[in-house]
Parts: C-alpha cells; structure tokens; sequence
C-alpha cells in the first residue's frame, strides 16, 4: 500500500460532509495537506489507511463536518453588545447607533473584531461576511485570526467617522479592494447600507464599482416595514422593484435580511439570482418581521444564514441561530414539516458558501477544496443519545460544543484551546473601550 504523508489526519468517527455525493460517513476519514482537504472515505475504527501524518485526531464520540459560515454580520459591533436594547430599528440606529458611531476608531474595531473572531472560533464559524466601518482594520483581525472573512466598508449619504463623505468612501472602497486582491483568505465587496440610506446616484455609484472589480454588491433590504413605506414614499416603488430599476438585481447582489417581500418580489429575486441572507433572531428582537423564507426555498432562492451583528442579536453563535431558524418559520406557517434540519444545515454551510461566492472553496468536506472544518463533542448529556446528526446539529449543538476548529489546514483552537489569539489582552482592550462607551452614551 503506498502512503502519502499528510499533514493531518482525522479519523474513526462521524463525518457530516454536506457533500450532496457523500452525506454522512458513519465512521470515516478526512485527511489534510498543504491547507486542502486531500482525501475523505470510509474507514473501520483501527484500519489501516494509506496516509502518514505527525497530526492525527480520533474522532471516536465526536462529529467532524464542516465550518459554518455567519453570511451577514457587523463583526466590531461586539464593543456595543446589549448597549440599547428593546428598541425600534429606527428608534436604535438614529438615537444610540448612529451617535455612538460617531466616535468610532479604527483602533476599536480592530479590537472588536478581534472579539468576534474570537467568539466565532470558538462556537464553529470559520467564515463570515462583514459590513461596517473602518474596515482595513477589520481585515487586518481577520487576517490575525487566520479566519476567512467578505469585508466592506459600509457606504451611505451621509459622512462617515472613517472616510467622510460618500465620493471618499467609494475610493476607500476601491483601494480596499486593491490592497487585497490576491489575499488566500480575505476578500473584499461593495456595501452600501440600505435603499433608505443611498441615494439612487449612491447605488448606481457602487453597482458600477462592483461590476468594475467583479466583486460582491452587499445590501441591508426590505429589513423593516418603515423601509418598505419609506421607499414607496420616495420613489413610487418598493425596495425590490426599486433596487430592480437602478439594475441592482444581479448574480452579484447579496441581499441581508429580505423580510417584507410578496410572492412576485421573491420570484423576481430568484430570477435574478440574488443570494439572500437570513437573521431570524435579530429579525425578532428588532421586531422587523419574519422572512418567508420557506417560500424562498420553493422558488429556488439562494439562501444563507447571519447572526446580524451583537448589538442586535446579541451573539455570534450560528447553532443558535439555525435552532432558531427552523423553529420560527414552523411556528410563522403553522407547518412542522417547512425548514427542516438539512435545509437549514446548508444554510449555515454550503448555501453560505454559495451567498459568498466561495461554494468552489468551501462550505462542504470534498476533496480538493480548502480545509475548513469543526469538530464537535458529542459525549454530552444534551447529545444523546444519537438517531440523526444532522438533526442533532441544527436543533441540540451549541457552541460550547466545540472542541476544535480548522481554517485553511491551521488550527485556530484545538481540544478548546486557542491557538490563534491571545484572548486576555483583547478582553482587557475591550473593556478600555466599553469605560468610553459608557461615557459617550451618558453624555
């Protein structure tokens, strides 16, 4: 038998691939080389397999399968977790978002991100989308952490505490995209705020820039019903029809939220092949609505999922989320059998994959793509005992569940211990930063 040296091998356990060819292997393998997945089969407990490895993992009483992938997120926002709760989104961004991001430094979200990076290591996301400000800083985390990560400055009508007015920050925009081009991990899109916040000249503006670089176009849409009123109000339309007419509907277009659409609406967004992000639980706690998402799903929307940021969900915690995700569209059509557990796995894996562009990459274990994995303890009360994975996955994991996760072949935690940050100078850094905070919002 010849043998190929590996740099590490995962084995005798459980593997929930999200491999449409493969599923679920009982008891399997998952060799990795050089930041890729080199191989995954089946395996008997003790066999003998054609791979040599200085790093091999008994995956006896857990479950390997892959990353998750938070699709919408506002990752420095943790500085501001629980500052203003049980508001109106409106009300919440005008009153204590907004003014408090006056104040916003590159230094805090550096360190804020940091802190969701941190967070999302440790609860099974090893991808996700991010829009705010300043976000070279936000990169740079990232690229610290070793996650993988879609940034984007958000780009609204009014000035911004990072590049000042708009036409800066599109060029702040376009030298993002410039310095990371390339990047194995770290990539860049175009992220005007919402209908509410861009003139139309905005939207044409960053439409025309995405095309440009062939980058993603992200977007907060039809997130609320003030939105929807406030749009039909201004230009006689819509969100969606709106967004159609300026020629914003495109394969490009990652649409974050997507709660007040009619059928004719989503089946326009299908068409169009807009990938949409879902966020139940900031949906619920903002009171914006429930998206119908299972409606998507039957018109064959590209579908992922998002914690939203922690200023408004307030945590990072994708199981949750999924848990969440599947209850709530039950209980919104009084149907037990809409979003089941696998759909709203996907959700979390490879339809993330599939929002971001990175489905070639990511977001399943299959050979040749990159190693982006998580491995869960499953000898817990809560998880037994076991009849289905992926149902255990998406209704009973939480994120302490974690034991190790992998991006790119490097672990960033392993057997719960960090490896990719140093947590007590971010904890002290950001508790310097809550102190203003507090001081800000006092004044």
């Amino acid at each position: 038998m010849k043998t190929d040296r590996v740099d590490t091998l995962l084995r005798d356990g459980p593997i929930l691939t999200m491999d449409p060819q493969h599923g679920l292997i009982p008891c399997g393998y998952v060799a990795v080389h050089n930041g890729r997945i080199a191989a995954v089969g089946a395996c008997q407990p003790g066999e003998k397999l054609p791979f040599a490895s200085m790093d091999t993992v008994s995956l006896a009483g857990r479950l390997l399968m892959p990353g998750l992938v938070n699709a919408h997120t506002h990752a420095a926002m943790t500085i501001f977790r629980g500052l203003a709760d049980d508001l109106q989104l409106m009300d919440w961004l005008t009153h204590y978002i907004f003014p408090v991001e006056k104040q916003l430094t590159a230094d805090w979200v550096l360190w804020g991100t940091k802190l969701a990076c941190l967070e999302m290591i440790r609860s099974g996301t090893t991808t996700f989308c991010d829009m705010y400000l300043f976000e070279q800083a936000a990169a740079e985390a990232v690229d610290e952490a070793g996650m993988r990560a879609l940034v984007g400055e958000v780009l609204y009508d009014f000035p911004s505490p990072n590049y000042g007015p708009p036409a800066a920050g599109l060029a702040y925009t376009r030298e993002l995209i410039e310095r990371w081009q390339g990047h194995p991990r770290v990539s860049i899109a175009v992220e005007p705020h919402a209908p509410y916040t861009c003139s139309p000249e905005l939207l044409r503006l960053c439409n025309d820039l995405a095309s440009q670089y062939d980058v993603p176009l992200v977007i907060h849409l039809a997130e609320s019903a003030y939105e929807t009123e406030d749009i039909q109000k201004r230009y006689g339309a819509r969100p969606v029809a709106h967004l159609d007419r300026l020629g914003l509907l495109h394969s490009r277009l990652i649409a974050d939220h997507v709660v007040h659409v009619n059928a004719a609406e989503i089946a326009r967004l299908a068409e169009a092949g807009v990938r949409v992000v879902h966020n139940p639980e900031s949906n619920m706690k903002l009171a914006s609505g429930c998206a119908p998402v299972s409606a998507m799903l039957r018109q064959g929307v590209t579908l992922a999922l998002g914690t939203d940021g922690c200023a408004s969900n307030n945590n990072l915690d994708m199981f949750q989320e999924m848990d969440t995700a599947a209850k709530l569209e039950k209980v919104m059509v009084q149907d037990p059998t809409v979003m089941p557990a696998r759909a709203v796995l996907e959700m979390a894996t490879l339809g993330g994959a599939r929002a971001l562009g990175l489905e070639d990459r990511i977001g399943s274990l299959t050979a040749d793509k990159e190693a982006d994995l998580i491995v869960l303890d499953f000898e817990q009360p809560h998880l037994t005992p076991v009849y289905d994975y992926v149902s255990h996955v998406v209704y009973c994991v939480r994120g302490a569940d974690v034991l190790s996760t992998m991006v790119a072949g490097r672990w960033l935690m392993c057997d719960r211990n960090m490896l990719a940050l140093d947590e007590e100078p971010i904890f002290a850094r950001v508790a310097d930063i809550a102190a203003k905070v507090r001081q800000i919002v006092k004044a």
